[in-house]
């Protein structure tokens, strides 16, 4: 398991007009939250939910 890391922003997220969200590994889950938000609600979601959902917006197989 990687060590927790801070808080961070998609590199792509730029020019969105600040509608972007936030994610960080952290006690060996994935966290998400709104970057206009920072100490409103946070997802979190297993290493394996966090990689699943990567992978399908990555490969254009995310379902509708």
């Amino acid at each position: 398991m990687k060590p927790d890391t801070p808080w961070f922003t998609s590199s792509r997220s730029a020019g969105n007009g600040g509608a972007c969200v936030e994610t960080r590994r952290h006690a060996g889950q994935a966290e998400v939250r709104d970057s206009k938000d920072r100490t409103g609600p946070t997802l979190t979601f297993t290493t394996t939910q966090w990689g699943t959902f990567t992978t399908a917006l990555q490969t254009g197989t995310l379902p509708h």
